[in-house]
């Protein structure tokens, strides 16, 4: 299975631009699974709620639907980040697009800094698809530090990880991300996007380093800290169907749920 990431930095407010950007990659890249950042179509950095009624779509909606578009002509998958809009509530969400649609859909269950004054939280459950007869579990940016949202996919039979994300904290989901996809044995793709966004008073600057993860926590393929990347790396999703990491140890066997208090 060919699976990769593309790395870029989407323009403020411009979603006709980042959503073309978003399909002329998908329609060129020779890949099974492409993965986008987090809030791709619109840009991330918000400085009033009114700003997401111009910028959210319903979904399925516009996006969805030209990736659906895609996928069928090509048999390839998407997975990107986007603003929701259902009724008069607002979700930094992702969703995952295949020939026949949206398979996945995912609202952020635990939002970052100001995500808070402009989204409610998701209260689903964490989506599992099957893509090309892998399962493939969504989870978006912050989710990265807690460890039990990667867990529950892993329970449930992930193998692959997908996470679009605007890290804005150096280094930090770089390496988490490592160590979820070895304590869950399991593989990851990170699709971070790069560069400042500055807003009146308001700048932030992501990190970049966008990566494919192996479920031994080595790195497949990883973006520069700055500049669009399209990576792409073959895997063997069998690999994350095995859970040992000695003879003698089986990473969920060795599980003692009756001891943990969570």
């Amino acid at each position: 299975m060919r699976v990769g990431f593309y790395q870029f930095a989407p323009e403020f407010g411009a979603v006709e631009l980042n959503r073309d950007r978003i399909a002329s990659v998908l329609s060129g890249a020779d890949v099974d699974l492409l993965v986008f950042p987090e809030l791709a179509t619109s840009g991330y950095l918000l400085t009033a709620k009114e700003e997401l009624a111009e910028l959210a779509e319903p979904i399925p909606g516009p996006t969805t639907e030209l990736l659906q578009r895609i996928a069928a002509q090509r048999e390839v998958f998407a997975a990107v980040g986007l603003p929701e809009r259902d009724g008069d509530a607002f979700y930094n969400s992702a969703v995952m697009v295949g020939p026949k649609g949206v398979m996945a859909h995912y609202r952020k269950a635990h939002l970052f800094f100001e995500e808070k004054l402009y989204f409610r939280p998701g209260d689903t459950p964490f989506p599992l698809c099957e893509v090309k007869g892998v399962k493939v579990g969504l989870l978006i940016c912050y989710d990265h530090m807690f460890p039990e949202a990667a867990r529950t996919l892993a329970l449930q039979g992930a193998q692959l990880i997908v996470h679009p994300s605007n890290l804005v904290m150096p280094g930090k989901g770089q390496l988490t991300t490592r160590v979820r996809a070895m304590e869950n044995r399991l593989f990851w793709v990170l699709a971070n996007r790069w560069g400042i966004e500055e807003r009146g008073a308001k700048k932030l600057s992501y990190t970049g380093a966008s990566q494919i993860v192996a479920p031994d926590g080595s790195l497949l393929a990883r973006a520069p800290a700055e500049g669009d990347a399209l990576e792409i790396a073959e895997i063997d999703p069998a690999q994350a169907l095995d859970k040992r990491v000695t003879k003698l140890n089986d990473l969920f066997e060795d599980r003692r749920p009756e001891l943990y208090r969570l």
